[in-house]
């Protein structure tokens, strides 16, 4: 196997603080050459250094080889190298996201001097820039955020109630946990970027009697430890799972990142329950269901870009197991979605239809996306010809095919179903551009609605 040469990318952090500080790796060096590799050791961010080592590293021809590059994570901005952060700064700032407008400037001129100080250097002429007015970004005026919202509602929750027990993935602050950590640090559990390690641990809390809560992106929290939330889910125990970053969108990260199969994922566990909140004030409800109502499991999925919506719920509103509450009357058509995105879009497509086509639509909000109270759905759909169903997922496992199977099984209900969701792998871009691109913005879910009212 002396063909085979492995590169470890050896930066020692994780997204938000160093691996040493959550689950070391000891002598790196040591324990891989005990399984029979040859092992080197270079500066990754020296192109030389590291030529020079792969160059070596060819010369053995008895076993396979691994090459340990140590890198310095944001290398070539000083104060964007891990390394420079102080010892009492607890989250590296600059793993993913875009940086501010102060520290890009402050970026810039730093690597801008350095590449002209190695041009005159070399006695060659300095960089000519060109100057471009940036826009201003838009800030939405009172948009609903559930990361934040829910790290408040967890707070109060665990104040009264201490045998909540949190655990995270490497993403504090991602998933509202810092004031958690700060305050209830006996009852934090940091586990690094390991999911199927956090779920086994919160399998063994829970049968401890405590209430663990599991916190990761939705796209990782549902796939990874698949195994290990089934085996959980048939010990009768009682978790509850938290995935931030749910949807379509943001679509910058790409489809690795994207929480678009969470639903199907999670409804085929057994005795664990879908939800999600479609904005602050159901989000508290929800919450404090799972938490104090349900004996069982609860997967809460949540958006985690801010949302402006257009929709309020009902001063009466309180959260029925398997039952919507309707934002928008109408009578023969309507649409059922969840969430503040799907929700808005919602709201938005039926007021232009009345507008332009003069057609009432209505509107349901749906958060509970695996149970469905078989009484209220026949009440609901009872005077409905045309019902449409929005989801934040692909449609195949999505509410669209629950509530579809729901109604195949009543000979009562005569409805036809349409199903908009995701039906291809996502494509990365901007927000808006994914949306658009799938058909999940106000104008493809409002051609696909005119398009099936108008034939009838």
């Amino acid at each position: 196997m002396h063909e085979l040469t492995v590169i470890i990318d050896h930066n020692k952090l994780q997204s938000d603080t160093l691996v040493s500080k959550v689950s070391d790796l000891g002598d790196l060096e040591r324990k891989i050459r005990a399984f029979g590799w040859h092992v080197s050791r270079c500066d990754g961010n020296n192109l030389k250094n590291f030529s020079e080592t792969l160059r070596i590293s060819d010369e053995v021809v008895d076993k396979p080889k691994v090459i340990i590059a140590d890198t310095v994570k944001g290398k070539g901005v000083s104060f964007m190298e891990h390394t420079s952060i102080d010892s009492d700064v607890e989250l590296y700032k600059f793993h993913s996201g875009a940086p501010s407008a102060d520290a890009y400037v402050e970026a810039t001129h730093e690597l801008i001097e350095r590449i002209n100080a190695d041009l005159k250097r070399n006695v060659l002429p300095v960089l000519q820039l060109e100057t471009v007015e940036r826009p201003s970004a838009k800030v939405p005026l009172a948009p609903q955020k559930l990361v934040d919202a829910y790290s408040q509602s967890l707070m109060v929750h665990a104040e009264k109630n201490s045998s909540i027990v949190a655990l995270d993935a490497d993403l504090v602050l991602d998933t509202g946990l810092i004031p958690f950590q700060e305050k209830f640090s006996k009852r934090f559990i940091e586990c690094g970027i390991a999911e199927q390690d956090m779920v086994s641990q919160a399998g063994g809390i829970a049968r401890s009697g405590m209430l663990p809560i599991v916190h990761s992106f939705a796209c990782f929290l549902t796939a990874r430890p698949g195994e290990q939330i089934y085996n959980n889910a048939t010990e009768n125990t009682k978790i509850i799972y938290v995935g931030t970053l749910a949807g379509i969108v943001p679509g910058g990260p790409g489809h690795s990142h994207q929480g678009v199969r969470d639903i199907a994922a999670m409804s085929a566990m057994p005795g664990i329950t879908v939800i999600e909140p479609s904005c602050e004030e159901e989000l508290e409800m929800l919450l404090g269901w799972a938490i104090n109502n349900n004996k069982k499991s609860s997967y809460m999925r949540l958006t985690s870009l801010p949302t402006v919506t257009n929709f309020n719920l009902p001063s009466s509103y309180q959260p029925v197991v398997g039952q919507g509450v309707q934002l928008l009357s109408g009578r023969e058509n309507m649409i059922v979605a969840y969430g503040p995105q799907m929700l808005t879009t919602a709201m938005t497509v039926a007021k232009n239809t009345k507008k332009k086509l003069g057609l009432e639509i209505g509107v349901v909000n749906l958060p509970w996306l695996n149970e469905i109270d078989l009484v209220w759905l026949n009440h609901l759909l009872n005077p409905v010809k045309q019902l449409f169903v929005i989801d934040n997922h692909y449609e195949i496992g999505g509410l669209g095919d629950r509530i579809s199977s729901a109604i195949a099984s009543e000979s009562t209900i005569d409805v036809n179903v349409t199903c908009i969701g995701l039906k291809a792998v996502p494509a990365c871009g901007t927000n808006d551009e994914i949306l658009h691109h799938h058909g999940l913005d106000v104008d493809g879910v409002e051609k696909v609605v005119n398009e099936v009212v108008s034939r009838t």
